[in-house]
Protein backbone atom coordinates (compact mmCIF):
# COMPACT_ATOMS: atom_id res chain seq x y z
CA UNK A 1 0.00 0.00 0.00
CA UNK A 2 1.11 3.70 -0.97
CA UNK A 3 1.64 5.78 2.03
CA UNK A 4 -1.60 8.16 1.09
CA UNK A 5 -3.49 4.75 0.83
CA UNK A 6 -6.92 6.14 1.29
CA UNK A 7 -6.82 9.42 1.47
CA UNK A 8 -8.58 12.54 -0.45
CA UNK A 9 -6.26 15.39 -1.29
CA UNK A 10 -7.30 18.76 -3.10
CA UNK A 11 -4.41 20.74 -5.17
CA UNK A 12 -5.11 23.97 -6.13
CA UNK A 13 -2.87 25.28 -9.03
CA UNK A 14 -2.43 21.41 -9.79
CA UNK A 15 -2.40 21.54 -13.85
CA UNK A 16 0.83 22.10 -14.13
CA UNK A 17 4.84 22.95 -12.20
CA UNK A 18 4.69 22.06 -9.03
CA UNK A 19 1.13 21.68 -8.09
CA UNK A 20 1.09 19.16 -10.99
CA UNK A 21 4.48 17.12 -9.61
CA UNK A 22 2.34 17.20 -6.17
CA UNK A 23 -1.01 15.59 -7.91
CA UNK A 24 0.96 13.48 -9.40
CA UNK A 25 3.16 11.94 -6.48
CA UNK A 26 0.13 11.94 -4.32
CA UNK A 27 -1.52 9.69 -6.83
CA UNK A 28 1.27 7.24 -6.83
CA UNK A 29 1.04 7.01 -3.17
CA UNK A 30 -2.58 5.86 -3.39
CA UNK A 31 -4.48 9.01 -2.66
CA UNK A 32 -7.48 9.90 -4.58
CA UNK A 33 -6.56 13.47 -5.98
CA UNK A 34 -8.94 16.45 -7.61
CA UNK A 35 -6.75 19.33 -8.93
CA UNK A 36 -8.13 22.78 -10.43
CA UNK A 37 -7.06 25.55 -12.39
CA UNK A 38 -8.37 28.17 -14.36
CA UNK A 39 -7.22 26.77 -17.20
CA UNK A 40 -8.96 23.49 -18.85
CA UNK A 41 -5.89 22.53 -21.64
CA UNK A 42 -3.85 21.67 -19.30
CA UNK A 43 -5.79 20.34 -16.68
CA UNK A 44 -7.04 18.00 -19.26
CA UNK A 45 -3.27 16.91 -19.63
CA UNK A 46 -2.01 16.46 -16.41
CA UNK A 47 -5.15 14.27 -15.48
CA UNK A 48 -4.65 12.07 -18.44
CA UNK A 49 -1.36 11.62 -17.57
CA UNK A 50 -2.21 10.42 -13.85
CA UNK A 51 -4.66 8.33 -15.22
CA UNK A 52 -2.24 6.88 -17.69
CA UNK A 53 -0.43 5.68 -14.52
CA UNK A 54 -3.06 4.50 -12.89
CA UNK A 55 -3.76 7.17 -10.49
CA UNK A 56 -7.12 8.62 -9.40
CA UNK A 57 -7.67 11.87 -10.26
CA UNK A 58 -10.65 14.55 -11.06
CA UNK A 59 -10.84 17.82 -11.34
CA UNK A 60 -12.52 20.97 -12.56
CA UNK A 61 -11.56 24.57 -13.86
CA UNK A 62 -12.33 27.19 -12.00
CA UNK A 63 -11.35 30.55 -10.09
CA UNK A 64 -10.81 30.12 -6.56
CA UNK A 65 -11.00 34.35 -5.75
CA UNK A 66 -14.66 33.96 -6.30
CA UNK A 67 -16.67 32.30 -3.62
CA UNK A 68 -19.17 30.90 -6.06
CA UNK A 69 -16.70 28.76 -7.52
CA UNK A 70 -14.79 27.82 -4.37
CA UNK A 71 -18.05 25.90 -3.08
CA UNK A 72 -18.37 24.74 -6.40
CA UNK A 73 -15.15 22.99 -5.94
CA UNK A 74 -15.85 21.57 -2.99
CA UNK A 75 -18.97 20.32 -3.96
CA UNK A 76 -17.38 18.38 -6.33
CA UNK A 77 -14.46 16.88 -4.35
CA UNK A 78 -17.28 15.58 -1.53
CA UNK A 79 -19.55 14.65 -4.81
CA UNK A 80 -16.26 12.44 -6.24
CA UNK A 81 -14.80 10.94 -3.65
CA UNK A 82 -16.68 12.14 0.15
CA UNK A 83 -13.74 13.31 2.39
CA UNK A 84 -11.19 15.93 1.77
CA UNK A 85 -8.35 14.79 3.74
CA UNK A 86 -5.27 17.38 2.14
CA UNK A 87 -5.74 20.25 1.11
CA UNK A 88 -2.64 21.94 -0.86
CA UNK A 89 -2.89 25.63 -1.32
CA UNK A 90 -0.50 26.19 -4.58
CA UNK A 91 -2.20 28.34 -6.71
CA UNK A 92 -0.33 31.53 -6.68
CA UNK A 93 0.85 34.02 -9.38
CA UNK A 94 3.78 36.57 -9.46
CA UNK A 95 2.83 39.94 -10.23
CA UNK A 96 5.11 42.58 -11.62
CA UNK A 97 8.86 42.86 -10.97
CA UNK A 98 8.56 46.64 -9.76
CA UNK A 99 9.24 48.79 -7.15
CA UNK A 100 6.44 49.71 -4.55
CA UNK A 101 6.67 53.05 -5.48
CA UNK A 102 5.68 52.21 -9.04
CA UNK A 103 3.72 49.44 -8.57
CA UNK A 104 0.34 49.39 -9.85
CA UNK A 105 -2.84 49.34 -7.82
CA UNK A 106 -4.80 46.89 -9.85
CA UNK A 107 -1.79 44.45 -9.82
CA UNK A 108 -1.11 44.70 -5.87
CA UNK A 109 -4.91 43.75 -5.55
CA UNK A 110 -4.99 40.53 -7.91
CA UNK A 111 -1.65 39.66 -7.06
CA UNK A 112 -3.10 39.89 -2.86
CA UNK A 113 -6.24 38.28 -4.08
CA UNK A 114 -5.37 35.51 -6.13
CA UNK A 115 -2.14 34.70 -3.46
CA UNK A 116 -3.75 35.44 0.32
CA UNK A 117 -7.08 36.04 -0.24
CA UNK A 118 -8.11 32.87 -2.24
CA UNK A 119 -6.13 30.78 -0.37
CA UNK A 120 -8.62 32.03 2.66
CA UNK A 121 -11.68 31.59 0.73
CA UNK A 122 -10.99 27.81 -0.26
CA UNK A 123 -9.58 26.74 3.59
CA UNK A 124 -12.20 28.15 4.93
CA UNK A 125 -14.65 26.06 2.90
CA UNK A 126 -12.88 22.80 3.38
CA UNK A 127 -12.32 23.38 7.06
CA UNK A 128 -16.20 22.76 7.22
CA UNK A 129 -15.45 19.17 5.67
CA UNK A 130 -11.94 18.72 8.09
CA UNK A 131 -14.03 19.71 11.07
CA UNK A 132 -16.92 17.31 10.50
CA UNK A 133 -14.08 14.56 10.11
CA UNK A 134 -11.59 15.71 12.96
CA UNK A 135 -9.38 15.23 10.71
CA UNK A 136 -6.98 17.32 8.13
CA UNK A 137 -4.01 18.77 6.88
CA UNK A 138 -3.76 21.72 5.49
CA UNK A 139 -0.22 22.09 3.33
CA UNK A 140 0.15 26.36 1.87
CA UNK A 141 3.02 26.95 -0.65
CA UNK A 142 5.07 30.12 0.92
CA UNK A 143 8.08 31.32 -0.33
CA UNK A 144 11.86 32.47 0.56
CA UNK A 145 10.58 36.61 -0.09
CA UNK A 146 7.74 35.44 2.44
CA UNK A 147 10.40 35.38 5.32
CA UNK A 148 12.96 38.09 3.94
CA UNK A 149 11.89 40.47 2.16
CA UNK A 150 13.57 41.34 -1.01
CA UNK A 151 13.50 44.35 -3.23
CA UNK A 152 11.04 44.50 -6.48
CA UNK A 153 8.88 41.78 -5.32
CA UNK A 154 5.92 43.56 -3.92
CA UNK A 155 2.78 41.95 -3.72
CA UNK A 156 4.59 38.47 -4.12
CA UNK A 157 6.25 38.76 -1.13
CA UNK A 158 4.02 40.63 0.81
CA UNK A 159 1.19 37.99 0.34
CA UNK A 160 3.66 34.98 0.99
CA UNK A 161 4.12 37.27 4.44
CA UNK A 162 0.54 36.75 4.65
CA UNK A 163 0.63 32.96 3.76
CA UNK A 164 3.09 32.26 6.69
CA UNK A 165 1.21 34.47 9.35
CA UNK A 166 -1.76 32.71 8.42
CA UNK A 167 -0.36 29.39 8.50
CA UNK A 168 0.53 30.08 12.16
CA UNK A 169 -3.25 31.31 12.73
CA UNK A 170 -5.07 29.00 11.39
CA UNK A 171 -2.85 26.02 13.11
CA UNK A 172 -3.48 27.45 16.73
CA UNK A 173 -7.52 27.69 16.04
CA UNK A 174 -7.97 23.63 14.37
CA UNK A 175 -5.47 21.59 16.55
CA UNK A 176 -8.46 20.34 18.23
CA UNK A 177 -10.16 19.02 15.47
CA UNK A 178 -6.83 16.99 14.81
CA UNK A 179 -6.29 19.62 11.91
CA UNK A 180 -2.88 20.45 11.35
CA UNK A 181 -1.57 23.62 8.97
CA UNK A 182 2.12 23.91 7.59
CA UNK A 183 3.82 25.92 4.92
CA UNK A 184 6.35 24.84 2.56
CA UNK A 185 9.15 26.78 1.07
CA UNK A 186 9.85 25.38 -2.48
CA UNK A 187 12.96 27.29 -3.39
CA UNK A 188 14.19 27.84 -6.48
CA UNK A 189 12.49 25.27 -8.77
CA UNK A 190 12.42 24.93 -12.26
CA UNK A 191 9.06 26.45 -12.93
CA UNK A 192 7.96 28.69 -15.73
CA UNK A 193 6.80 31.23 -12.99
CA UNK A 194 10.80 31.09 -11.67
CA UNK A 195 11.81 32.09 -15.40
CA UNK A 196 9.42 34.95 -15.70
CA UNK A 197 10.62 35.88 -11.80
CA UNK A 198 14.46 35.51 -13.10
CA UNK A 199 15.11 35.34 -16.84
CA UNK A 200 18.45 35.44 -17.12
CA UNK A 201 18.54 32.34 -14.92
CA UNK A 202 19.81 29.04 -16.51
CA UNK A 203 17.04 26.65 -15.82
CA UNK A 204 19.10 23.53 -15.38
CA UNK A 205 20.83 24.36 -12.75
CA UNK A 206 17.09 24.40 -10.37
CA UNK A 207 15.69 20.76 -9.04
CA UNK A 208 12.13 19.47 -11.32
CA UNK A 209 9.40 20.09 -9.51
CA UNK A 210 8.96 16.48 -9.34
CA UNK A 211 12.62 16.37 -7.15
CA UNK A 212 11.15 18.64 -4.07
CA UNK A 213 7.55 16.44 -3.90
CA UNK A 214 9.29 14.81 -0.41
CA UNK A 215 7.94 17.03 2.01
CA UNK A 216 4.39 17.60 0.86
CA UNK A 217 4.62 13.72 0.50
CA UNK A 218 5.25 13.85 4.88
CA UNK A 219 2.89 16.33 5.59
CA UNK A 220 -0.03 14.74 3.82
CA UNK A 221 0.91 11.37 5.42
CA UNK A 222 0.34 9.84 8.79
CA UNK A 223 4.38 10.62 9.61
CA UNK A 224 3.70 14.44 10.44
CA UNK A 225 0.38 13.58 12.54
CA UNK A 226 1.50 15.64 15.85
CA UNK A 227 3.27 18.53 13.00
CA UNK A 228 1.57 21.91 12.74
CA UNK A 229 2.60 25.66 12.70
CA UNK A 230 5.72 24.53 10.94
CA UNK A 231 7.60 26.24 8.18
CA UNK A 232 9.19 23.56 6.04
CA UNK A 233 12.01 24.05 3.14
CA UNK A 234 11.37 21.55 0.61
CA UNK A 235 15.25 21.87 -0.81
CA UNK A 236 15.85 19.92 2.42
CA UNK A 237 13.84 17.34 1.32
CA UNK A 238 15.08 16.83 -2.74
CA UNK A 239 15.57 13.98 -3.71
CA UNK A 240 19.56 12.18 -4.08
CA UNK A 241 21.03 12.28 -7.32
CA UNK A 242 20.79 9.14 -8.68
Amino acid sequence: MGMLEGKVALITGGSRGIGKAIAMAYAREGAKVFICAREKTDLKKTVAEIRSSGGEVSWCAADISKVGEVKRIVREVRRAYGAIHVLVNNASILGPREPIVRYPLSSWEEVVKVNLTALFLVTREVLGVMMRQKEGSIINLSSGVGRVGKARWGAYAASKFGVEGFTQVLADEVKEWNIRVNAVNPGGTRTEMRAQAYPDEDPLTLPVPEDITGVFLYLASAESREVTGKTFDARDWLKPAS
